[in-house]
């Protein structure tokens, strides 16, 4: 089971990307599934939307100081602030790389 949940994590922002296409951009998703390259191009967005999410979690929590010291001082302090980033980061990429 755990590794069916990696594996689901591994294709997140593809999965949704997908999703989004078939519904509201039809042409290209039809397009690209029927050249045979919806799912090169689907890992490829997935890979560049997980190094985003990946590099823009590190920037917020350096800024505002979500780190390993607050988490041994104050951890319920540090899990809110943890969510907080992750949310606004998944926000983040969702509307540059998967909703677009």
């Amino acid at each position: 089971r755990r590794q069916r949940q990696m594996c689901i994590r591994d294709r997140y922002w593809g999965m949704l990307r997908k999703e989004y296409m078939k519904n509201y951009k039809s042409g290209m998703y039809s397009y690209l599934l029927l050249t045979g390259k919806l799912d090169s191009y689907l890992a490829d967005l997935n890979e560049q939307a997980q190094e985003r999410y990946e590099l823009i979690e590190a920037q917020i929590r350096s800024a505002e100081g979500v780190t390993e010291e607050l988490k041994a001082c104050n951890p319920m302090e540090w899990v809110r602030q943890c969510n907080n980033v992750e949310n606004r980061v998944q926000e983040i990429v969702l509307s540059e790389l998967v909703y677009v």
